[in-house]
């Protein structure tokens, strides 16, 4: 729970600090557009991929490190 906790803090304080850089014209057209939120849904749909394929990862080898020690 800890390590949840952690890693949703350190992702919230990334997109904070990349909502406060400077205004970029290709992000100013793509929200003007509408197709910023797809590419943030994308995005974020790749990064909870990840994420839930690292937490399955460390499922199993925790699993291995457990039968190991058997």
């Amino acid at each position: 729970m800890k390590k949840i906790l952690i890693l949703t803090a350190l992702v919230l304080n990334t997109l904070i600090s990349f909502a406060q850089a400077s205004s970029v014209e290709m992000a100013d057209t793509m929200r003007a557009n509408g197709k910023i939120y797809v590419v943030v849904g994308i995005i974020m749909i790749v990064l909870l991929g990840f994420i839930a394929y690292l937490f399955m990862l460390d499922r199993k080898l925790t699993k291995l490190e457990n039968e190991h020690k058997k």
